[in-house]
């Protein structure tokens, strides 16, 4: 039977070998010369005092040089999506193309039992589209090594992303074989469902879709309590000030931290700390209004992004940074926890594919 499936699935395997094969030649070709842009900029003798320097110009010109931009933007992109298409052209078909065109009773009526058909199958597949998923996904890491030691090094700008970016995040580490377990068994759930497989397609590809945006913005960020951390206003964190009459002003803090806010925090390093929030508050951390306090208000009327005087006013009036964050630490229980969850789902996805293909007549 696993041979049997093997060979059913072989147009399918082929496919994505080919797919990895061109992709890996894509990267090879372009790696050696990333490697010796990396060579060439000193950092693997650097002092610590210059390294930072030199990072941050090697990202730049990474960034400014040949495709590396493009092919970096494209790998990221195609590990993405990857979980999303074996979804749909192998799970989703797995069910509702046998249902269409009416062979899986023939199936049945041989030797081999509906749970055991079934349990050979979502292996077999299923197991491909997380070695096809995770493999695109190490080729990337081998690739972008050299851009990995530069941010370990301080560099930032050009193609550095922190850990815990948004495709940063999905495109590395564990992650991509949970995504790519959870949209195969939910293709194959949805075929079962539909018995039709272009409406199980496209239901297979709303609900991954609607399931990968949830997951960074409301549950990721919430599976471990948040750390808080109270610091001054540096003048690189005021975005904005609005007035609505001479006598009142507001400020408003920028949405994000740079580095250099970052390591006045306590929170820069090798790799950083994910902001999920920035405010206002005392000096003892307590939240307060972004209102503007009026020994300030003169100031705030005349404020430019290049003046530090506002800032400087605030900090005298006792009013703080505080940040919200996950700290670096993390980055490995969030991935093993996530992966974890989309492993949950599928299993039980799975579990219910065998309770419904039981009761199909």
């Amino acid at each position: 039977m696993i041979r049997l499936s093997m060979l059913q699935f072989r147009v399918q395997a082929i496919t994505a070998a080919v797919a990895l094969i061109a992709f890996a030649v894509l990267l090879a070709v372009t790696e050696a010369q990333l490697g010796s842009l990396y060579t060439a900029s000193g950092l693997s003798g650097c002092h610590p005092a210059s390294c930072g320097q030199l990072a941050s110009s090697f990202l730049r010109q990474v960034n400014s040089s040949g495709a590396y931009g493009p092919v970096y933007t494209f790998s990221t992109v195609l590990i993405v999506i990857t979980p999303a298409v074996t979804g749909l052209f192998w799970g989703a078909p797995l069910l509702a193309r046998e249902m269409e065109t009416g062979t899986l009773a023939l199936a049945w009526s041989q030797s081999v039992t509906r749970t055991r058909w079934l349990a050979v199958k979502l292996t077999v597949r299923g197991l491909a589209a997380m070695a096809v998923t995770e493999a695109l996904s190490l080729l990337l890491d081998w690739w972008a090594a050299p851009l990995g030691r530069a941010i370990g090094l301080g560099g930032s700008g050009g193609l550095a992303r922190n850990q815990f970016n948004l495709l940063a995040f999905t495109t590395h580490g564990i992650t991509p074989l949970g995504y790519a377990a959870f949209a195969f068994t939910l293709g194959v759930t949805a075929g079962a469902l539909i018995r039709r497989t272009l409406p199980a397609m496209a239901v297979t590809l709303a609900i991954f879709a609607a399931v990968q945006i949830a997951m960074p913005l409301w549950i990721r960020p919430n599976v471990f309590p948040a750390s808080h951390t109270t610091m001054t206003i540096f003048s690189d964190a005021l975005e904005a000030v609005t007035s609505d009459s001479p006598h009142t002003a507001n400020f408003v803090l920028g949405a994000s931290v740079d580095s250099m806010d970052l390591g006045h925090a306590g929170l820069a390093g090798p790799q950083q700390a994910w902001i999920l929030a920035i405010g206002a508050a005392d000096t003892a951390g307590h939240p307060v209004s972004t209102v503007v306090p009026a020994a300030c208000v003169p100031i705030a009327n005349s404020f430019s992004e290049s003046d530090s005087a506002l800032v400087d006013c605030l900090n005298r009036q006792g009013i703080r940074e505080i940040v919200t964050y996950q700290p670096a630490s993390r980055y490995w229980p969030l991935q093993w926890t996530e992966t974890g969850i989309y492993l949950v789902l599928s299993a039980g996805l799975a579990g219910y594919c065998f309770r419904r293909l039981r009761r199909l007549s």
